[in-house]
């Protein structure tokens, strides 16, 4: 094919949080790996990458008209748009964003344009956060926050009889969804002497019900697909042992937020870690906040100081294959959503 020689890409990466901001080397880097006959325009308008990303700007539309790549936080149907403006010359949009679910409009799908998302690169801290979340319950510290607001020396709740306070090695952790996080998850918490236990896209209903009656901790870990939504419902809850935690990581539309709200208000599960939710952010009228048995972040599991490490191999790796005619990785099955 006959490439032009002025190619672009387009960088809209300048977050409004400045945890995840942007290291002045990563263009030079992208330069680098470019080479001759590639320009680099970056946005200076900040994008966010909250959720699956997906804000736009006036001069991210601008600078995505003619480009051949694009490198932001989700790809929303106003850039995709003007990049199929004539001369559309766009091949191939990669999202900093895991979550890929908010893009997948009639255009997208219907469009040439090759498109990556980030799984995996948030997956290593994701993974932490869901270990600090089951100590948090097997060792009783939500007794001791809720011991300490009152200034009580109590440790009743960890010494009497049918305390709940245990050790993780040993107990069963069953892991929805076996992707970037859930791998990162399964080895850390197999390191710490846990027994695994998970299901994969390939996974039939009974293999999900099993997991959920035999396990201890549940982590649900899968993609916000059309059918992942709505996967822990009622009559999944209503599984789940008696002493059982449940870790919310991926999306909040994969679990029924009433039906858990019930089974916590209940004592009918041990506990609850929530980083995702329904509706965000989680509005104060929830009760969710006001329920002991559960611990909140608010959609940060991914927070690390490592983020653009990862992110920059990633892109460097799949900028290499891309000059090289070689497949991506983390292609976008756009029909499956994920």
């Amino acid at each position: 094919m006959q490439r032009a020689d002025n190619m672009k890409l387009v960088l809209n990466t300048r977050d409004d949080r400045p945890k995840w901001a942007m290291p002045e080397t990563v263009p030079d880097a992208i330069a680098r790996a470019l080479g001759p006959g590639w320009s680099i325009e970056k946005v200076d308008a900040p994008v966010s990458s909250r959720g699956d990303g997906g804000s736009v700007s006036a001069q991210a539309i601008d600078a995505i008209r003619g480009a051949e790549i694009y490198i932001g936080a989700g790809v929303p149907r106003e850039l995709l748009l003007a990049a199929l403006e004539p001369p559309a010359r766009l091949r191939w949009a990669h999202s900093t964003t895991a979550g890929i679910s908010s893009f997948l409009y009639p255009e997208m799908l219907q469009s040439q344009v090759v498109l990556t998302n980030s799984a995996g690169v948030h997956a290593a801290p994701m993974a932490e956060t869901a270990l600090a979340m089951m100590l948090h319950f097997a060792r009783g510290l939500d007794f001791a926050i809720e011991a300490q607001t009152r200034g009580n020396w109590d440790d009743e709740r960890f010494t009497g009889a049918g305390s709940p306070v245990r050790e993780i090695a040993g107990a069963r952790l069953g892991i929805v969804g076996l992707g970037g996080i859930g791998r990162e998850l399964a080895w850390r918490a197999e390191a710490l002497g846990m027994q695994i236990t998970a299901t994969r896209r390939s996974s039939s209903r009974a293999d999900l019900e099993l997991l959920l009656r035999e396990s201890d901790y549940i982590a649900v870990c899968a993609p916000d697909t059309p059918e992942t939504r709505g996967l822990i419902g009622a009559r999944e809850i209503a599984l789940l042992k008696a002493d059982a935690v449940l870790l919310s990581l991926s999306r909040g539309s994969l679990i029924d937020e009433p039906a858990l709200i019930s089974a916590l208000q209940e004592r009918r599960i041990r506990g609850a870690g929530l980083d995702v939710f329904a509706h965000e952010p989680l509005a104060p009228e929830s009760p969710l906040w006001r329920l002991p048995n559960v611990v909140i972040t608010p959609h940060v599991s991914a927070v690390t100081d490592r983020y653009w490490e990862r992110q920059l191999a990633l892109i460097l790796d799949n900028i290499e294959r891309y000059k090289t005619g070689r497949e991506l990785r983390n292609v976008v099955d756009k029909t499956k959503g994920y």
